[in-house]
């Protein structure tokens, strides 16, 4: 049976960049494609937890994401009475350990992220084929066929799995009819890129004269000219997304008159939800990201948590596609799905402590304790030991077969599999 692909990934946003670059460096054939005719050009992610960095050391452009970014500015967040305050977002000063080489969180746009990795794809050999829709596809023991239709042409496409990374609203967990259970937050908010004047880009400014319900928050995007501006509105009617739009609403809640807007570059209105779905799998077709979870933006989670679905899938892919047992795809869900059942409620948590004007983010977010202690694939270890199966691997340093000076996660780097062997021994 012929093949025209091993797998067929619908949707280049985050979690479909990480799938394509990871099997990419593995040498496994796969189609990337993309409804939108061009890149997502919004900010809606804007923070790259440590763990997240992390993987994009692996996958080798990490230098790349923070030479764009930079860390997250302090809060500055504005009282009735005219005072203000500045304090950090994080629960203390985070310092880099020789374990924890990235501390806290970066700041970087979505759009900026997303194209890093699309150029590190491309240094791969690959590029996602945008305007092109998935419009059907159906599954056998064997592969998947599927149907693809962009503005002139329409085709079939033979592939042994199908991905879909096509975000909340996806046409794969749909077709798939797997439910998406949760609930609505009772929370309607716009966030908007603008270039404006009247403030300064040192800090994150935060004002909330009344209600939590009239607060806006204005955010220097670091590697941009550009403020994400996001507030919360009412949970029906039309919004005034233009430039006076949001001058007006900016001046009616800050109650200054000298922050104006003179442009807006990308902005959406949404509803916050909080939805799990209740399958990742079915046969030879997977959801992750946004596919297989939504949640309040609070605490930055999202992008990451989509990121290290795909993280975790990738490689389970390339290895069941080199011999190993097709029951290795069963540990995807059982180990993601908790991963991101757990999310969802801190995003939760960290919403409704935002709405008595708490923003405080503290180890829990970085989400460098996240594990897989409980997976099929990790054998129990002693009680004792500080680092057992399914933990995060520490970094720390070390030296290498020549004696050279090197780290853990540098030795780690790459698509092999490392052994570690250790003993103590006594420094005179």
């Amino acid at each position: 049976m012929s093949f025209d692909t091993d797998v067929l990934i619908s949707g280049a946003g985050a979690a479909g960049l990480t799938l394509a670059i990871d099997l990419a460096r593995r040498g496994v054939s796969f189609r990337l494609i993309e409804q939108n005719a061009q890149p997502f050009s919004g900010s809606r992610g804007k923070g790259i937890q440590p763990r997240t960095m992390e993987i994009f050391e692996d996958l080798g452009f990490v230098d790349r994401v923070a030479a764009a970014g930079g860390p997250y500015p302090s809060l500055c967040e504005y009282r009735p009475d005219g005072t203000h305050k500045v304090s950090l977002l994080t629960e203390a000063e985070v310092l880099r350990t020789p374990s924890e080489p990235y501390p806290a969180p970066l700041m970087l746009p979505q759009f900026a992220t997303e194209a890093v990795m699309r150029e590190r794809l491309a240094e791969l050999g690959h590029y996602p084929r945008f305007g092109m829709r998935l419009t059907g596809f159906e599954q056998d023991a064997h592969g998947v066929t599927a149907k693809m239709g962009g503005e002139t042409d329409e085709h079939m496409i033979r592939a042994r799995f199908l991905v879909g990374t096509d975000g909340g609203r996806s046409f794969v967990r749909h077709a798939l009819a797997i439910d998406f259970p949760g609930e609505a937050l009772g929370v309607r908010a716009i966030v908007a890129d603008v270039r404006l004047e009247g403030l300064d880009r040192s800090v994150w400014h935060r004002f909330q004269l009344g209600s939590p319900a009239t607060q806006v928050m204005i955010c220097p995007l670091t590697g941009t000219d550009l403020f994400q501006v996001q507030a919360p509105v009412a949970l029906d009617g039309e919004i005034d997304l233009s430039p006076a739009g949001l001058t007006a609403l900016i001046g009616a809640r800050t109650g200054r008159s000298n922050i104006v807007v003179h442009s807006v570059s990308w902005s959406s209105v949404y509803a916050m939800n909080a939805r799990l779905a209740d399958r990742y799998r079915v046969g030879r077709v997977f959801i992750a990201g946004d596919a297989a979870h939504v949640h309040p933006p609070t605490g930055g989670q999202g992008l990451n948590t989509s990121v290290q679905d795909a993280y975790n899938l990738s490689w389970k892919l390339a290895s069941v596609l080199a011999g190993a047992p097709e029951a290795l795809l069963d540990s995807y869900e059982d180990e993601r799905r908790p991963i991101a059942s757990n999310m969802l409620g801190l995003s939760t948590r960290l919403l409704e402590e935002a709405k008595q004007g708490t923003m405080r983010r503290d180890r829990e977010a970085r989400q460098l304790d996240l594990g897989y202690r409980s997976s099929s694939l990790s054998m129990p270890g002693s009680v004792s030991c500080r680092v057992q199966a399914g933990d995060r691997a520490p970094d720390t340093p070390c030296l290498g077969q020549a004696g050279q000076r090197t780290r853990l996660f540098t030795i780690f780097q790459g698509t092999h599999w490392t052994l570690l062997g250790y003993e103590p021994h006594d420094r005179p």
